[in-house]
């Protein structure tokens, strides 16, 4: 997992974890991330200081941060996890948990159709199939379909759900 400082053209500063830097160039690039303050997708990597460790040592120092950027042009495209500047590292665990509930609650309250999910959508839409909350999984096309469609739906970030 990799952890960036984003910053919006709002400049609303916050972190976002991804699996790894192709992750987060692939999401950016598809303009599927946003942020979550005030939900514009023009985000950009903000400066950081990252953590260095010695060899030996378990503590990590920081370095000194560097200049703070001027907002990102517009068009730029990124997602994280809100988090003010301020706010203690505690953020990123609660939204974790609140993203788990917010899965817990889609799967309690919502049928799972898989692959089927912009089909299923669909025919929702168009009234050949009764109205109910759905979620799956859906291509890039499909998504598009959906949109010149007017079909209603949100992209959700869906999080392993872990007893741990």
């Amino acid at each position: 997992m990799i952890c960036y400082r984003l910053r919006c053209a709002n400049d609303h500063v916050f972190e976002g974890w991804y699996k790894d830097s192709s992750t987060f160039a692939m999401l950016r690039q598809k303009g599927l991330l946003s942020c979550m303050e005030c939900g514009t997708s023009a985000v950009d990597q903000a400066p950081m200081a990252p953590a260095i460790v010695g060899r030996g040592r378990s503590d990590a120092k920081e370095v000194p941060e560097a200049a703070p950027q001027a907002p990102p042009p517009a068009g730029t495209h990124s997602i994280a996890a809100a988090s003010a500047p301020h706010t203690p590292s505690v953020v990123p665990d609660a939204l974790l948990g609140a993203l788990r509930e917010m899965r817990r609650e889609v799967e309690e309250k919502c049928e799972n159709v898989g692959r089927n999910f912009a089909d299923e959508a669909l025919r929702i839409h168009y009234g050949e199939a009764p109205e109910r909350g759905i979620y799956g999984e859906m291509s890039e096309t499909q998504r598009e379909e959906l949109e010149e469609e007017g079909v209603a739906f949100h992209n959700i970030p869906w999080v392993r759900d872990t007893d741990s």
